[in-house]
């Protein structure tokens, strides 16, 4: 009896993962592991070329797996033990971990004959005519029977304000992460940074290490910078109460026990350690609110989530603060209101109208490129990939309630336009809407694996 088919599109973290969940199994199925990029298992996060660019997270809560706590501790002793004592590490080195394990696992005795990676992009799903196929782009056509969605982070949405012509210059960089993305900057050009917040930090990184020297300013509505990681706090704080699932009392309740934790441990206390511990009861609690809590959230405290749960590694924070300190980089924090190409050729400039925070009066300011460093976009019926516009135009799949990703069961299976469920899957950022905390290592690999077994099971 031959074994069913897996496609899994994309090949980042997500995907990587997901493969080598169901690799493991002997008895498991085969695999199309499709990647549009060139690489498997790096994606764009770890792909980076620059040795700026660290991970958020130390090199000892890393590990691929879940059930092996330090097998990325203790693949950097043997290859780089110097940065393995730093405990943030090269982004880059991260993604030579991932592509090593998905070789190492595809020259396996369980992967043999199972494990095809496909160098090409998936545009199409086809079904009701037997087993769904995957169409790629060059038009050859894979039949399937599971289809797994790990398509990694997508490019910011646009500004909702008039962008003047903006949208079509070359002064409006839209991903900052495209190979060519800073091409048209020279280095004393003006650069306006839209968003406070990791991309941003990157972005201004990449410029400076690509010998920009000119203005660059970064504005966000409140003006918030992501918090530095330190060292771990020398009390830990008690156990978290059980937390109420309203959001204000919810709110409170973290509040009061972070303040009686810092008045019982005193210099032994550290707020990250609490925030840190929310970790496991992120995913249920989100689950547990309703729509309109989750829209609260979004609106209010959300820019505070991220500044405090995604933190800076200490080196970058201290490269960010130099460049702050030296005036290489400034913040502002306000409301954009439009933009406006003005000028032709070397003349052309973006007039921005924005409204400082705190004031009534509209300003001006004039840039030569913006860049957009809000972060990954989430309403893919807008602006997701070629496979995913396919699935929403089919009724395959649908956005779920605020537009953050894919509407998800608890396995991570698609829920279609009519409310059931198949063979489809996502994870990653893809699920945010479904699970929230989706987007780092460590919710990551515990994500894979239980779509890996859910498939399994599926599959029979």
């Amino acid at each position: 009896m031959s074994r069913p088919a897996v496609a899994i599109i994309g090949a980042g973290a997500s995907g990587a993962l997901t493969a080598l969940h169901l690799l493991s199994d002997p008895d498991g199925p085969r695999i199309f592991l499709i990647e549009k990029r060139t690489g498997f298992g790096v994606g764009v996060a770890y792909s980076t070329g620059n040795a700026d660019h660290l991970l958020n997270v130390r090199a000892g809560n890393m590990s691929a797996f879940p059930d092996q706590p330090d097998h990325f501790a203790n693949w950097l002793r043997d290859r780089h033990p110097d940065l393995l004592a730093a405990g943030f590490v090269p982004r880059r080195v991260y993604g030579t971990y991932l592509a090593g394990l998905l070789r190492a696992a595809a020259m396996s005795d369980n992967a043999t004959g199972r494990l095809m990676l496909v160098n090409d992009e998936a545009v199409t799903i086809i079904t009701g005519q037997g087993r769904p196929r995957v169409r790629l782009a060059v038009g050859r056509e894979l039949l399937v029977d599971a289809l797994v969605l790990a398509t990694g982070n997508g490019a910011p949405e646009p500004p909702h304000v008039p962008d003047g012509g903006l949208a079509r210059s070359r002064r409006y960089i839209g991903d900052p992460w495209a190979p060519d993305a800073f091409a048209h900057v020279a280095p004393e050009d003006s650069v306006l940074l839209l968003g406070t917040g990791l991309t941003m930090v990157d972005v201004a990184l990449s410029l400076r290490a690509a010998g920009h020297v000119g203005p660059k300013l970064a504005m966000s509505r409140r003006g918030l910078l992501p918090r530095r990681h330190a060292a771990p706090a020398t009390m830990a704080p008690p156990p978290l109460p059980p937390i109420p699932p309203l959001l204000s009392q919810a709110l409170r309740l973290i509040r009061t026990h972070l303040r009686q934790y810092q008045a019982a441990a005193g210099d032994g206390a550290d707020w990250r350690a609490v925030i840190d511990a929310l970790r496991p009861i992120t995913r249920p609690f989100w689950q547990s609110l309703d729509t309109a809590a989750r829209r609260r959230f979004l609106r209010h405290l959300r820019p505070w989530w991220d500044v405090h749960r995604h933190r800076l590694a200490p080196m970058v924070a201290d490269r960010l603060d130099g460049m702050l300190a030296r005036g290489e980089l400034s913040l502002q924090s306000g409301r954009l209101r439009a933009f406006a190409v003005e000028g032709v050729g070397a003349q052309e400039l973006v007039a921005v109208r924005w409204c400082p925070r705190g004031t009534a009066q509209d300003a001006v300011m004039r840039v030569q490129h913006v860049v957009n460093c809000t972060g990954p976009g989430g309403d893919l019926s807008k602006a997701g990939p070629a496979i995913i516009q396919s699935l929403l135009a089919a009724g395959l799949a649908r956005p779920d309630a605020l537009h953050l990703g894919l509407d998800l069961d608890g396995d991570g299976r698609l829920i279609a336009a009519d409310g059931c469920a198949g063979r489809f899957y996502a994870l990653g950022p893809a699920s945010r809407g479904a699970f929230w905390e989706v987007t780092a290592i460590p919710d990551i690999r515990v994500q894979a694996r239980q779509v890996a077994a859910a498939i399994c099971r599926d599959l029979g």
